[in-house]
């Protein structure tokens, strides 16, 4: 190939979502490193740090496309950004590669989707949750499309399921005055709680939860757990020690996943990291679409985004998520569904799980066909 092949990194390790990105650098930082050490002077990263601005992940992208000639960044965190990025990818005909779970309704050409959308987290969420917990949930999401769309698919298939949603609450990512919210819940007195809050928000809302359930038994975790689609390893410590045990959240992978390739993954990652560091669903996630993206541009001998996608589309990739494919009518990964209960050790044990999920982002393929309302983000 030649002179290496330039490829963009574009996650911010500060802000609200700082944990999330800290953990996404790393785990993008230790993909490189791999195919740098197996494959020298081919791949090159280029590092942005947005630093939680949205105009920093515009300028930062438009620098990776332009001026470093990039035709692949791995990143973005939130919706938002990627929405943002988009156009400015397709204007240089790039790839993005996002790695985060999302709230669906997309498929875009010029994105490889590694993160799941709906139907591999939020609807088998609800296939466990209902006829164990109750269908009398409350929702509760951060104040943009992610919490939005979340929430109204959630609506959807508790009225589909002939349950009640009891409330429905929104805040921005930042925002920790969570008090009215968790009166609310006391007094109607859900079945369980859907958090589709991010970063401080969430952290503050599980945190003052717990006080509620130390308060009222009837909000203990085994009464009335709290359920995310979003809450990683990498954020417990945010939470604090213990405070969000016994809840729930869903992902793809978690570190105490029990299989070949995530045992090899742990030890290659413990040399670097520690044996005492928890692997989070972001990392592995990041990690995976780093090392597609570059070893896929080196076995093709090309960063044409067409002949990488034509290398990807339909073929099974090995990953620590296991053996999965992506659609290539879609751009997805096809991705396993995990449920994980938090543990006293900041971790999560998982107590439910699916093979990987092809994806479906649109819900094509239910048989009650369900509304698609757009929302602009202004």
């Amino acid at each position: 190939m030649g002179r290496a092949i330039k490829v963009g990194i574009l996650f911010s390790t500060i802000g609200p979502y700082g944990a999330i990105g800290r953990d996404s650098r790393d785990g993008a930082e230790f993909a490189m490193d791999e195919i740098t050490t197996k494959h020298p002077g081919a791949i090159e990263p280029v590092f942005i740090d947005p630093q939680g601005h949205m105009p920093g992940y515009l300028d930062g992208a438009r620098s990776m496309l332009r001026e470093y000639g990039c035709r692949h960044i791995v990143g973005t965190i939130t919706s938002i950004a990627r929405k943002e990025v988009i156009p400015l990818v397709e204007k240089h005909d790039g790839l993005l590669w996002y790695m985060c779970p999302y709230e669906g309704f997309e498929a875009n050409e010029n994105v490889i989707y590694t993160g799941a959308c709906p139907n591999q987290h939020l609807l088998p969420l609800f296939d466990y949750m209902l006829p164990r917990y109750g269908r009398r949930p409350y929702l509760v999401g951060a104040n943009y499309v992610w919490g939005w769309e979340m929430n109204r698919l959630a609506r959807e298939l508790i009225h589909q399921a002939g349950g009640e949603v009891l409330g429905e609450r929104y805040l921005p990512l930042e925002e920790t005055a969570v008090e009215r919210i968790i009166l609310d819940i006391e007094q109607r007195r859900p079945s369980f709680v859907l958090n589709n809050l991010i970063g401080p928000a969430s952290y503050a809302f599980l945190q003052a939860f717990k006080v509620l359930g130390d308060r009222d038994p009837a909000f203990l975790p085994e009464n009335c757990p709290v359920v995310s689609c979003d809450l990683s390893e990498c954020e417990l410590d945010e939470i604090g020690s213990g405070v969000a045990t016994g809840h729930f959240s869903v992902a793809a992978y978690f570190d105490s996943l029990v299989s070949p390739e995530n045992l090899a993954f742990k030890i290659d990652a413990s040399k670097r990291f520690g044996s005492q560091r928890h692997l989070s669903n972001i990392f592995a996630s990041a990690y995976t679409a780093v090392k597609l993206c570059g070893e896929t541009i080196i076995a093709a001998g090309t960063d044409d985004p067409q002949t990488v996608r034509r290398h990807l589309s339909g073929v099974p990739l090995s990953t620590v998520f296991g053996e999965v494919q992506i659609d290539p009518d879609t751009n997805h990964m096809a991705l396993p569904f995990h449920l994980g209960r938090i543990n006293d050790d900041n971790g999560f044990s998982i107590v439910n799980s699916r093979p990987a999920i092809t994806a479906d982002p649109y819900l094509t393929r239910r048989r009650t066909k369900m509304p698609v309302r757009l929302r602009i983000v202004s």
